[in-house]
């Protein structure tokens, strides 16, 4: 999922364990009822994290967090996934697909190559040094500046208007 271009929202309401939790972390973004929980219960049957959850947990809640969860299989109820940054919000079930998708409509509302070059760069960003990311970075600025959603973005601003994307 990582290497979609748009952003990956998880609307997680319910039980996210073991290979179920592994989904939810590689996506981009997480949301979650009151209702939710997690477990990376592989530990409880004797495995290990199989589907990429030993990868993305450390990432997303620090490498101490990430071994309690992995080693105790332990559930993670949504307050406590809010706080440790398992999951970017916490949302009453009933209103769990609408702020998915009210969160989703404001990222479609982007400039769509700016949001695929932010999300590359926030990945590229975990195997690169500061030198190397800024590099990139500046690549990235080059050709973004030039775009029309660019323009129509600093046209917007003078004009005290929203901007209106075509992209590409």
């Amino acid at each position: 999922m990582e290497n979609i271009d748009k952003p990956v929202i998880a609307a997680i309401n319910g039980a996210a364990a073991g290979a179920g939790l592994d989904m939810a972390l590689m996506c981009d973004l997480r949301i979650c009822s009151e209702k939710a929980k997690f477990s990376a219960s592989y530990i409880n049957i004797g495995l290990v994290a199989g589907n990429g959850g030993a990868f993305f947990l450390p990432r997303l809640v620090g490498l101490g967090q990430a071994l309690e969860i992995l080693l105790t299989g332990d559930i993670i109820f949504p307050e406590e996934a809010f706080r440790i940054g398992l999951v970017n919000r916490v949302v009453a079930e009933d209103r769990l697909l609408e702020e998915s998708l009210k969160l989703a409509e404001k990222l479609a509302a982007k400039p769509p190559l700016a949001v695929r070059m932010m999300k590359r760069a926030v990945y590229e960003s975990r195997g690169s040094n500061l030198r190397g990311h800024l590099d990139f970075i500046s690549s990235q600025l080059a050709l973004l500046s030039r775009t029309e959603d660019h323009l129509e973005a600093v046209k917007a601003f003078l004009e005290k208007r929203k901007p209106v994307f075509r992209g590409k």
